[in-house]
This record gives structure tokens, C-alpha cells and sequence, in this order.
């Protein structure tokens, strides 16, 4: 068990890396201790981990930065740039992970924390789920990836109404938008999102490392680039152990074993 197990942030199981990103301490705020271990297991992520799970542990995913830290810091500046920095290293670390990264949303996702929902591939809610940028409520601007982010989920023109009217999004209204995946009951988000992490770390890695690599592209491809990307990574996987696997299963009618 290494050192950041033993602190309770992270763990692994089952193929999924569990990252803590926020706890029931200074009501849910975001816990960097949980964020600097998740960056340091991210960046060592073995092959024993096929999907990534971020949670909080407390009556909210993350209820964003704890601004009481910040109206106490000497030198305010400083300590949000400190912050920050922490955190921009988590998010490049979850953004350069080839494998699925998943949320699970009970109660407020708020300032970074939403930033994270925007950064996970798959994130599940409940009916009571709400997400807030949060930023103008205390005069700041977003960090963690959302001015990133949510335009490439929303759309320009509508992550500038959410982020400059400080909107608060229901759960319908996050699934509508693209923010939440789905809804599942407020009682099984964390068991549902555990439950699909599994799902996912059982499956075929290489193919999701592909898939992640080709929508990354997408966003900047022309698309005749993007049918040469496609085309490559097609015929590369199809001698691959995983493509052949795959392949063999389908026509032997069985279940494919991808381990």
C-alpha cells in the first residue's frame, strides 16, 4: 500500500483508481491533499488500473474552493496562484490519462469542482444534483480547465451566459446540456459511478486509449486529417491483441476477455 492509500485519498481496486477530491471537512471544500495525490498516482498509473473514478466523500461532490483559506492567507494572491497551480497539474494529469476517467455528482458540484465534472469523460448525477460556476459570487475567475472546458460542451455562446450569470443547472438541465451523462438516483450516484468505472476497467484499454485520443484531435482536425487518423488507428488496432480478441470473440459468439 503506498503512502497516498494510506493517507485515504487514493486507492485502487477491481482495475479502478479511486481519487478523493473532496471531504466532509470545511463543508466540503476542495481537499488538495486528495488533489496532489491523485496528480502523483495519475502520473505513475500502472497497468493495473483501467479507468479512473474521482468522488468526494461528503454530503457534496466538491463544493469548490475553501474561500475561507483564502479571505485568511497573508498574501491572497500567493495562496489562490498555489492552489491553482496544484490543481492545473491534476487536471493535465487526468487530461493526458489513457484511460476513462468517471464522475459521480451527489449534491453541488461548484467552482472547481464543476471544473472537474468538465474534465471527466463520464460523469453520472442524481435528480438533486446542481452544478454552480461559483467564480463571480466571490469575484473571481475560473480555474481548473472550465473557461476550457465547458465551451466545448455547451458551446461559446452558452458557457458565457452560465459562467458570466453565475447560472446555477439543475440536473435535467446539466444532462440537456452535456455536463451530466445521466441520472441515476440520488442514493446509488456513487455506486453507479463506482459500478461503471469497473465496467469500463474490464474492457478493452487500448481501444478506450484510441477513442480518447481521436476526440482530443477532433477539436483542431480538418476533417480529411481526421479520416487519416481514423483509418490508422483502425488497421493498427485490428493486429492488435486487444482488436484480434475482440474480433475472434464476435465471430466465436463468446464474451471477449480483454485482460
Amino acid at each position: 500500500m503506498t503512502s497516498t492509500e494510506q493517507a485515504g485519498y487514493v486507492s485502487t481496486a477491481d482495475g479502478v483508481l479511486q481519487i478523493t477530491i473532496a471531504t466532509a471537512a470545511n463543508g466540503t471544500s476542495m481537499d488538495f491533499g486528495g488533489i496532489v495525490a491523485g496528480t502523483a498516482a495519475l502520473r505513475s498509473l500502472g497497468s493495473d488500473v483501467g479507468a479512473v473514478l474521482l468522488t468526494g466523500t461528503g454530503a457534496n461532490f466538491c463544493a469548490g474552493g475553501n474561500v475561507r483559506g483564502f479571505a485568511a492567507a497573508t498574501d491572497r494572491a500567493a495562496h489562490i496562484y498555489s492552489l491553482a497551480t496544484d490543481l492545473h497539474h491534476f487536471v493535465r494529469a487526468l487530461d493526458a490519462t489513457t484511460v476513462p476517467v468517471v464522475v459521480g455528482v451527489h449534491g453541488w458540484a461548484a467552482g472547481a469542482g464543476m471544473s472537474l465534472v468538465c474534465a471527466a469523460d463520464i460523469a453520472l448525477g442524481g435528480p438533486s444534483t446542481k452544478l454552480r460556476p461559483a467564480y463571480p459570487g466571490i469575484g473571481l475567475s475560473p480555474d481548473g480547465g472550465m473557461s476550457w472546458t465547458l465551451p466545448r460542451i455547451v458551446g461559446l455562446s452558452r458557457a458565457r451566459e452560465i459562467l458570466l450569470t453565475d447560472a446555477v443547472l439543475d440536473a435535467d438541465e446539466a444532462v440537456r446540456l452535456g455536463i451530466l451523462s445521466r441520472l441515476v438516483a440520488d442514493d446509488e450516484v456513487q455506486a453507479e459511478a463506482l459500478k461503471l468505472a469497473q465496467t469500463l476497467a474490464a474492457g478493452p484499454r487500448s481501444t478506450y486509449a484510441s477513442i480518447k485520443t481521436l476526440l482530443a484531435q477532433s477539436t483542431s482536425s480538418a476533417l480529411s486529417d481526421q479520416l487519416d487518423r481514423e483509418r490508422d488507428a483502425i488497421a493498427a488496432a485490428a493486429n492488435g491483441a486487444t482488436g484480434r480478441e475482440g474480433v475472434d470473440a464476435f465471430v466465436a459468439k463468446r464474451k471477449p476477455d480483454y485482460s
